[in-house]
């Protein structure tokens, strides 16, 4: 169990891992906190620390502080990842509303907070004539999250818009990284482990308000009929592989609608996975983990996770599939 006591303006902070004093940040800080209400798939096991920062400042003084065997990792909206049942070790940074804040910098070009969502940012977009933003609509995600990961859909990705992000850095360190710092590849950046994206700047072309919101309507539209939006889901499971669509090598491999514990693939959109309502993280990663065995069976082909699994295994531990 972890444990908080303050003394005035020190923390005495206790983990698995061991106890350390620090000074007490202004943001929010606690311990044992339940993660499951802030992922898509409603499961999992709670953080060690979870810490949701006033700013940027906030944030920079706690990680310098912070003991560098700590480890740190970032969490948007929670869409893209399992959080395993035994939980996060460590620390958990959230950034909430202070980093929702967003900067028409001239007509093309905007900055948004990391902790922007997806739908605020191409709104934002859209109300100032920038085109060419309308895919963030469709990332369940904020910012930070798809910055790092190079987030995309209907076919753009956050390396067609990015021009520079401003991070800090696991240390406490402050750097800003332009985008041929980022080393993005398909769902990949080079940033480096507990690094948070605080701030990025996205340029994009003139538009009409109008046509950019037909856009970002059909994009909902196109989402609405093809995707299980409405279930505990956790977005696109696996990663496309060159020349064919991961969904395609799932239904081929006869796993639409297959069931592990609670978790199925869905009937609707054969590469995304959903919690039926009582599935354990250990399911929903076990049923993964056999579609990529049914599917290495059928095509030969390995499929790779696109969706992250953080953390430890509670009372199951899940053996890869291939």
């Amino acid at each position: 169990m972890a444990a908080i006591v303050r003394n005035g303006d020190t923390l005495e902070v206790t983990l698995e891992s061991g106890t350390f004093t620090m000074p007490a940040p202004r943001g929010d800080l606690t311990a044992d906190a339940p993660l499951a209400k802030l992922i898509w798939f409603k499961t999992g096991g709670p953080a060690e620390l979870l810490f949701e920062p006033e700013d940027a400042d906030d944030l920079a003084a706690f990680l310098a502080a912070l003991p560098a065997d700590v480890p740190v990792m970032g969490l948007g909206l929670g869409s893209n990842m399992i959080v395993r049942d035994g939980g996060v070790a460590g620390v958990v940074i959230r950034l909430g509303k202070p980093f929702f804040d967003t900067e028409v910098l001239d007509k093309t070009t905007v900055r948004f907070g990391g902790g922007t969502p997806g739908v605020l940012a191409s709104s934002t977009a859209r109300d100032a004539g920038i085109a060419g933003m309308e895919f963030l609509k469709s990332i369940p995600g904020t910012v930070g999250g798809f910055v790092r990961m190079n987030g995309g859909a209907y076919g753009r990705e956050v390396k067609d818009i990015l021009t520079e992000c401003d991070v800090v850095l696991r240390d406490g360190t402050r750097k800003t990284f332009g985008l041929a710092d980022m080393g993005y590849t398909y769902r990949h950046s080079d940033l480096p482990e507990g690094a948070i994206v605080v701030s990025a700047t996205m340029r994009g072309e003139p538009g009409e308000p109008a046509a950019i919101q037909a856009e970002m309507d059909r994009i909902s539209e196109a989402r609405e009929a093809s995707q299980p939006l409405r279930t505990k889901t956790g977005g696109s499971t696996f990663k496309n592989p060159d020349g064919t669509s991961a969904w395609k090598l799932v239904d081929e491999a006869g796993c639409r609608g297959l069931i592990v514990g609670d978790a199925q693939v869905s009937e609707k959109h054969t590469n995304f996975l959903i919690n039926r309502g009582e599935a354990s993280a250990a399911d929903i990663e076990m049923l993964g983990e056999e579609v990529r065995r049914r599917v290495k069976d059928k095509s030969g082909v390995t499929l790779e996770w696109e969706i992250r699994r953080v953390g430890k295994f509670g009372a199951t531990k899940v053996e890869p599939g291939v």
